[in-house]
């Protein structure tokens, strides 16, 4: 597809969700619709398709070590190891994946390909998309957790904890947090980065667009309602509570706006399944990052493998021994 065509499609596919979330619950008055039945919906849909990923990778065989290194295996004692980039322990695999998960290691390691003073080829570093990666990660996380407390009572210390840390700037009523910010800032780089990189740009579909306009309308509605468009926040927080302890209620005066945000969020739910952001699970299920390199420690054999019926040569030059004989050709046993 065109990449141009790529971002008008996903922009108009995030455009009519909205409008139907307006419509739908600011027009029709379907708030119990958008409050109650599609939140549920969404969550059903999200944990079925999830644990529907999550056996389905479980489940595929991996009878060999496949995993991708580029250290030194471990080999002769008096050649020095690297136990990060060639694990050969499942101590050193799950340090290796802790680093994976938790600072994207494999992203940070990066590079790009130039092309300087003629046709000559290098390669340099690319930290750029790793900082924006984590940076949108982590700010999703804070904003994750920080939304827990529309779904606890009382509200758990540490929501309090990251809270005082998000807001330590203390600026403006109610206080700016930090995290809500840097997420539209951190997806606005992936988005020009998409789009002003060609060889990028030319790779991209409308599954790589649409999560990121749909996430910025979540955020982007997120700090409308936290800083410009006011909503009951008591009332909101008496519906989510009702959803997390399945006793629903839609109380009156809560704004569309807020419905609009409910719906992108189980829209994403809903998605997340389906698309690239799963890799948020099946991370934790790559053999090529999962297992240790140890294949010239340990034979590994096949537990799919069947016997398998050979015709051996000596069952060949038994049935065949006097047409060999009488056609010149040389024989192991005479009689």
């Amino acid at each position: 597809m065109n990449p141009l065509n790529a971002i008008v499609f996903s922009l108009v596919a995030v455009g009519v969700l909205v409008l139907v979330a307006l419509l739908g619950a600011g027009v029709a008055d379907l708030q119990y619709f958008f409050g109650v039945v599609v939140p549920y919906a969404a969550a059903a849909v999200f944990f079925i398709g999830v644990v529907y990923r999550v056996v389905y990778w479980a489940r595929s065989p991996v009878p060999f070590r496949i995993p991708t290194t580029c250290g030194q295996q471990k080999s002769l004692p008096w050649i020095k190891h690297d136990a990060l980039e060639n694990p050969v322990t499942k101590g050193q695999a799950v340090m290796r994946m802790v680093l994976e998960v938790l600072l994207f290691r494999s992203l940070f390691r990066n590079t790009r390909l130039e092309f300087r003073r003629g046709p000559k080829i290098d390669y340099a570093s690319a930290k750029w998309l790793w900082l924006g990666a984590i940076v949108f990660h982590y700010a999703f996380l804070v904003v994750f957790i920080r939304h827990l407390r529309f779904f606890t009572e009382p509200i758990p210390g540490f929501i309090h904890l990251i809270e005082n840390v998000d807001g330590f700037l203390e600026v403006g009523v109610p206080r700016l947090f930090l995290s809500g910010v840097v997420l539209l800032a951190a997806l606005t780089y992936l988005f020009l980065r998409r789009v002003t990189v060609p060889q990028l740009s030319y790779i991209s579909l409308p599954a790589d667009y649409f999560p990121l306009f749909l996430i910025f309308g979540i955020g982007l509605t997120g700090i409308l309602m936290r800083y410009f468009i006011k909503v009951d926040v008591v009332a909101a927080k008496e519906l989510t509570l009702g959803l997390a302890t399945f006793h629903p209620t839609v109380p009156e005066g809560i704004g569309s706006i807020f419905y609009l945000h409910l719906f992108l969020v189980s829209v994403l739910f809903a998605y997340f399944p389906f698309s690239k952001l799963v890799h948020m699970a099946g991370v934790f299920l790559s053999p090529t990052r999962n297992l240790p390199n140890n294949s010239r420690i340990q034979r590994h054999i096949n537990p799919w493998n069947y016997p398998v019926k050979v015709h051996t040569y000596e069952e060949y030059e038994e049935e065949f021994r006097e047409k060999m004989i009488e056609a010149g050709l040389p024989v192991e046993k005479k009689e």
